[in-house]
């Protein structure tokens, strides 16, 4: 590891505290920081486990750029921050979502500017247009939809979605604020030559996710069958057939690891990062898995009508992340249920009420 001081903004949520942590179980010479606001509901409850694995802990909003003034210096920033919800500014002002994810993210840019390191950014599938994805050839089968494997757009087929997919449409003010963060680091790159790199990640899941209706499916399924409460099958007809790729967050930590090894590659290029075709699974193919697992079966009701901001299907085709990084996930599904029920049940009155929520 050439990186001497990680900075990982939104280090108290699901991905900066996993990624933190195992940095420091990888590498104990490797100084982290966690730089978190503590907003999103359950953040708090990763402070313990930051601190036991070293991690320092500075409380700060990626909106306030007065807030990294006192930062130590570090060389490596990963932008973890987000307000990660695609339905966020959909029915009312939008100005918290861009304040989050567009003005904070060039507060972080400047913030790695001045330290001059190099940056990361945790970027997001939800970047391609929602009409492309829902436009592409696809069939029904038993439990699920499915792209076939032939397809007319550039950078899309069956295996998933490349960085070739075209961008231009809509996407949500989710996935509009993270594209043009995108954009700016690409600047910041060229003109302040500044090593960086974009991972448009899909569908992360492991512990210490607190899962919600709009961001951490997989946790969420699997706490609603362990605590026994109800859910629904929202859109495309109320059958759960929407698919999702699901990448566990050790597998992105792996792909993280490699990537800071290999510097060449950090000139504001984009990956598509996610579970692949292998790793992918319909809302009903889910649900299935975590009755298996939990021997739990909960009522699960219908809701027919579709969102204009969701997608039948996406799965991501990170082909070029495995090409220039020799990488591949390396844990199945069943792996990714199986270590969430795990660590719910060892936390379970702790997390009990998030879940519920």
């Amino acid at each position: 590891m050439d990186f001497k001081h990680i900075l990982i903004t939104g280090g108290a949520g699901f991905v900066g505290s996993t990624l933190g942590v195992r940095f420091r179980q990888a590498f104990p010479s490797l100084a982290v920081t966690a730089f978190d606001n503590l907003l999103r509901r359950g953040s708090e409850l990763n402070l313990p486990r930051l601190r036991a694995a070293g991690v320092a802990f500075v409380h700060g909003d990626v909106r306030c750029p007065q807030d990294f003034e006192t930062l130590p210096p570090f060389d490596l920033l990963i932008d973890c921050s987000a307000e990660p919800s695609v339905q966020a500014g959909a029915h009312g002002s939008p100005l918290s979502v861009l304040e989050i994810n567009l003005v904070g993210t060039i507060h972080c840019l400047e913030a790695a500017r001045r330290h001059n390191a190099a940056f990361l950014f945790l970027s997001t599938s939800r970047v391609y247009p929602i009409s492309l994805l829902n436009g592409l050839d696809f069939e029904e089968r038993e439990t699920r939809f499915a792209w076939k494997d032939r397809q007319t757009v550039p950078g899309c087929s069956g295996r998933g979605i490349s960085e070739g997919a075209p961008l231009d449409g809509a996407r949500s003010f989710y996935g509009a604020s993270k594209l043009a963060g995108e954009l700016l680091l690409q600047e910041y790159a060229a003109t302040c030559r500044m090593p960086a790199l974009i991972n448009r990640c899909g569908v992360l899941a492991g512990p210490w996710q607190m899962g919600k209706a709009d961001q951490g499916v997989a946790a969420l399924w699997v706490a609603r069958h362990l605590f026994e409460l109800p859910l629904r099958y929202i859109g495309f007809g109320g059958q759960g057939k929407q698919v999702r790729d699901i990448l566990h967050v050790e597998d992105l930590f792996d792909l993280v690891c490699l990537q800071c090894r290999n510097l060449a590659c950090w000139d504001g290029r984009a990956y598509v990062v996610g579970g692949g075709l292998d790793r992918s699974i319909s809302l009903q193919e889910l649900t299935a898995l975590c009755r298996e697992a939990t021997g739990r079966k909960i009522v699960i009701t219908p809701s027919p009508e579709t969102s204009p901001l969701d997608v039948r299907i996406f799965v991501a085709d990170s082909a070029s992340a495995m090409k220039d990084f020799g990488w591949r996930p390396m844990r199945d599904l069943e792996t990714v249920v199986r270590d969430i029920s795990s660590w719910i049940q060892a936390h379970r009155e702790m997390v009990r009420t998030i879940f519920a929520g």
